[in-house]
């Protein structure tokens, strides 16, 4: 799942190495996340795996999202 969503999160932050990027990666202290980022990231993913947002979710690290998508698809 975490090269999926690295793919995902190119696309919201065109040009970043993500080749560090691991579960503990925080979003906003250490890839620059805003809430456009945020919701830009949860319209890839509702798209690109079809994972449906009906809440409002609060990520914090790379992990999280990872266990939101494992666990809602």
């Amino acid at each position: 799942m975490l090269n999926r969503l690295k793919e995902l999160l190119s696309a919201v932050l065109p040009g970043t190495d993500l080749s560090g990027v691991t579960e503990q990666t925080r979003l906003k202290e250490e890839l620059g996340f805003d809430s456009l980022a945020m919701m830009m990231l949860a319209m890839e993913i509702e798209d690109a795996l079809g994972v449906e947002f009906s809440e409002l979710v609060t990520f914090e690290t790379v992990g999280d999202v990872c266990s939101y998508i494992e666990n809602h698809s």
